[in-house]
């Protein structure tokens, strides 16, 4: 991989990782594109460290949150002990510490379980990421029709998390995208766009970490000699212009709906699919 290639996946996976059109989707068209002479489990790491790009973007971004939450977090609990408050004193940000951790634990399970083959040609297949980018989209439609968009971060509640958690599980299917997936969990059950936006973000937190930081050290291995140095360059490119996403789409969803997301994965997923029906290109 070249700095210019590491450089242009940088670009994709920082537009792509916060914008519900999937991220793998444009990655793995992406490396096509530029002929990247890497095996599915090479490419597979490639990403997850790029990928740690979009994590610091997020914890930068969200770093007055993140700071209030763990403090909350730990004062409340540490007053639960001493006997100083019950469950119901909790604050708001502490019990959004609990819905960050629940709502993370069917992808690490998942996640976990399926490990093979996620890092296998299963996720590079375009059959499969063209037929997630339609369904996700139509799903996103429909919870878009349906959901009553009322409810604000401090309304959301372990039913939230439990939605969005394991709507976060469809992200390990490439083409799904897991913001995506989880904006339209969100909406499913009633969070306004926003809202389902933000804890989107802050739900991809361990999600981000986990996937990257395990791939890490299996890219060590698996990549070319001097492979990390230009990835590293694309990691920060990747968080550079992931900053500018975050910043994007919290704005944009304050008064636009995901329709022109929608459109955009219809229109992609659909032009892949007649491509490879018409064997323009190959699945995998």
């Amino acid at each position: 991989m070249t700095l210019l290639q590491a450089i242009l996946l940088g670009i994709v996976q920082g537009l792509t990782e916060f914008i519900p059109i999937s991220s793998t989707a444009h990655l793995v068209m992406a490396s096509r594109a530029m002929s990247l002479a890497l095996t599915p489990e090479q490419l597979t790491s490639s990403i997850a460290v790029i990928q740690l790009g979009t994590l610091i973007a997020v914890l930068i971004y969200f770093a007055g949150d993140i700071w209030n939450i763990s403090i909350a977090f730990v004062r409340d609990h540490l007053a639960l002990i001493t006997g100083g408050k019950d469950r119901r004193g909790l604050s708001h940000e502490a019990w959004l510490g609990w819905l960050v951790v629940i709502g993370s634990l069917p992808v690490a399970v998942v996640g976990l379980l399926f490990k093979k083959q996620i890092e296998g040609t299963f996720t590079k297949n375009l059959w499969v990421i063209a037929t997630m980018m339609v369904v996700i989209a139509l799903l996103l439609a429909v919870a878009e029709l349906i959901s009553k968009k009322t409810r604000s971060m401090e309304q959301l509640g372990l039913i939230d998390a439990l939605a969005m958690g394991f709507a976060q599980c469809l992200a390990l299917i490439p083409g799904s995208s897991r913001s995506g997936s989880t904006i339209m969990g969100g909406l499913f059950v009633g969070e306004k766009r926003e809202t389902a936006a933000r804890f989107s973000f802050l739900l991809s937190i361990p999600a981000i970490a986990a996937s990257g930081l395990l791939e890490m050290k299996e890219a060590l291995h698996r990549l070319p000699h001097g492979s990390l140095a230009t990835l590293a360059v694309g990691t920060i490119v990747s968080g550079i212009v992931g900053y500018a996403s975050i910043w994007f789409l919290l704005r944009f969803l304050k008064t636009h709906t995901t329709g022109v997301f929608i459109g955009y994965r219809l229109i992609v997923g659909g032009a892949i699919l007649i491509m490879l029906f018409s064997g323009r290109l190959s699945g995998l």
